[in-house]
């Protein structure tokens, strides 16, 4: 089974190797961060099963000083308090609407953007629920190094129109979930923005 803690690892060596790369001027130097970085793609290859030229496709050099990326997603409920998902297309699970925060746009912006592409729904961003580092919580391996930010949302409009990278827009219970996108969202982060929604928790979790 994978060991996520020793994947952490592997992504830190080669995230300390690109800053190396970046900043030192020294020849010897280079070459040692080169050889570090070549290590964490070996070492990513055996994990992950990825050819390490398709690694090196999908986690290109950075240019500037390594950073997390971050995702942005919206919890929107029913007057019952049911919750909003789609179906995504890329594993046909469900999760939140949202996605990779854009350059340009602020999160709340984003947010309301994902909305509008992703279901068609006009809303606005309310409050800011929670901000989740993925390594503290059980989703499956990934080689990016991923905060999430949840913002709870109010629907403002009432036509649902499916964007073209969703299958499918419903509302479901709490308690009777369909299988969801682990990768995107968990079920115990969805119960923790609920439960922070109806009981109006006005403080953001942060882990």
């Amino acid at each position: 089974m994978l060991n996520i803690d020793f994947l952490n690892e592997i992504k830190r060596l080669k995230s300390i190797a690109d800053t190396g790369l970046i900043f030192s001027k020294n020849e010897y130097d280079q070459e040692r961060y080169k050889e570090l970085q070549e290590i964490s793609f070996r070492l990513l290859n055996t994990f992950s099963g990825l050819s390490i030229q398709n690694l090196k496709f999908l986690l290109p050099p950075e240019k500037d000083y390594p950073t997390a990326k971050v995702d942005i997603r919206g919890l929107a409920m029913s007057d019952d308090n049911k919750i909003l998902l789609v179906k995504e297309r890329v594993d046909g699970k469900w999760s939140l609407p949202g996605g990779w925060g854009d350059i340009g746009y602020s999160p709340k912006e984003t947010v309301i953007k994902e909305f509008k592409e992703e279901t068609g729904l006009d809303v606005t961003a309310k409050k800011l629920l929670a901000i989740f580092d993925k390594r503290m919580h059980p989703h499956p391996p990934q080689s990016f190094y991923v905060y999430k930010m949840v913002f709870h949302c109010k629907i403002i409009s009432t036509e649902v129109t499916r964007g073209f990278d969703v299958l499918d827009v419903q509302y479901f219970d709490i308690e009777n979930l369909p299988e969801l996108s682990e990768d995107r969202i968990l079920k115990k982060q969805l119960e923790l923005l609920f439960n922070k929604v109806v009981s109006e928790d006005m403080e953001v979790y942060v882990d």
